[in-house]
C-alpha cells in the first residue's frame, strides 16, 4: 500500500504490517523502545485482534478497510483534557468522511466518537493515552474504519463502498485521513478548544433530538443536550439534566 501523505509529521514514519493483532498494541511497543517519533503510523491490511470502546473487539475483512495506529505525543494536554484529544480525532475523521460522502445530514458523530451515517456505523476510535504527572505524556489513536467491505455480521454497520457503490484505493483514503487528522491535532496544539467543541457538537449524533435510550434498565426518552469537559454524555431526560459515562446510557 501506497501512502504519501502531505503532513508535517503525522505518517511520515510509517510501518505497514501484513497482518498484526492490534496496530494499537504495535504502536505502544514502538513507544516502550523509543522507536516512534511523533507521527509515527502502524498500519495493517489484517487486524485479526482489534480492541474496541467498551472491550468489545473490532472486527474487519482483510485487505479491505483502513486500519492504522498515530503516536501523538500531546504533552500541551492536562490528563483532564483527554476527551479534547477524543474529539479533535473523531472531527478529522468526519472531516475525512465528509470529503468521500456528499454533504449530509446523515453524516454523524456518535458519542463519544463513532463515525456514523444514519444508524449505522462505518468507523470507530480507541485512543490510549499515557500520562506523567497532570499531563498526557503519549497517545496511541487508533482508527477503524470500513471502505471496500460490502458484507457484515452485524445489520448496523456500513462502509464507504456500500454508502457509494464505488470501490477506493485505501493509500489514498490512508493519506487524506491522516492530513484531516493533522489539521486538527494542529488546531487542538494552537489552542482552538472553541471551535472543536463547537464543531464536535455541530456533527454531534441525535444533538437537540428526542429519542429512547436505556438507563439503569429502564427505557428513558431524552434529548442530548451537550457533552462535558470530561466527555460525561448530558442528556435532558424528564426535565432534568443527567450527565453519564459510557457504561452508564445505551442508545435504543
Amino acid at each position: 500500500m501506497v501512502i504519501s501523505p502531505t503532513t508535517l509529521f503525522t505518517g511520515q514514519q510509517l510501518i505497514w504490517l501484513p497482518a498484526c493483532p492490534s496496530t494499537n498494541s504495535e504502536a505502544q511497543q514502538l513507544l516502550r523502545e523509543n522507536r516512534a517519533s511523533e507521527g509515527c503510523t502502524v498500519i495493517t491490511d489484517d487486524q485479526f485482534a482489534g480492541r474496541g470502546q467498551r472491550g468489545n473487539q473490532w472486527l474487519a475483512a482483510p485487505g479491505e478497510n483502513l486500519t492504522l495506529s498515530i503516536v501523538w505525543l500531546p504533552t500541551f494536554l492536562d490528563a483532564s483534557q483527554q476527551f479534547l484529544l477524543s474529539q479533535a480525532v473523531a472531527l478529522g475523521v468526519y472531516d475525512w468522511a465528509a470529503t468521500l460522502l456528499q454533504p449530509s445530514p446523515q453524516l454523524r458523530l456518535k458519542w463519544p466518537n463513532d463515525l456514523y451515517f444514519g444508524t449505522q456505523k462505518f468507523g470507530g476510535i480507541l485512543i490510549e493515552n499515557s500520562l506523567s504527572g497532570a499531563k498526557i505524556q503519549s497517545s496511541v489513536v487508533g482508527i477503524g474504519l470500513n471502505v471496500n467491505q460490502r458484507h457484515f455480521a452485524v445489520p448496523t454497520a456500513t462502509s464507504l463502498g456500500v454508502l457509494t457503490g464505488r470501490y477506493f484505493q485505501r493509500g489514498q483514503l490512508a493519506a487524506r485521513l491522516l492530513e484531516c487528522l493533522e489539521r486538527r491535532y494542529l488546531q487542538l496544539r494552537a489552542g482552538q478548544v472553541g471551535e472543536i467543541r463547537r464543531a464536535y457538537l455541530a456533527a454531534l449524533y441525535r444533538y437537540h433530538e428526542w429519542h429512547d435510550y436505556e438507563v439503569g434498565g429502564r427505557r428513558v426518552r431524552g434529548q442530548i443536550v451537550g457533552v462535558e469537559a470530561d466527555g460525561r454524555l448530558a442528556v435532558e431526560i424528564g426535565g432534568e439534566v443527567q450527565r453519564f459515562a459510557l457504561q452508564e446510557i445505551k442508545y435504543l
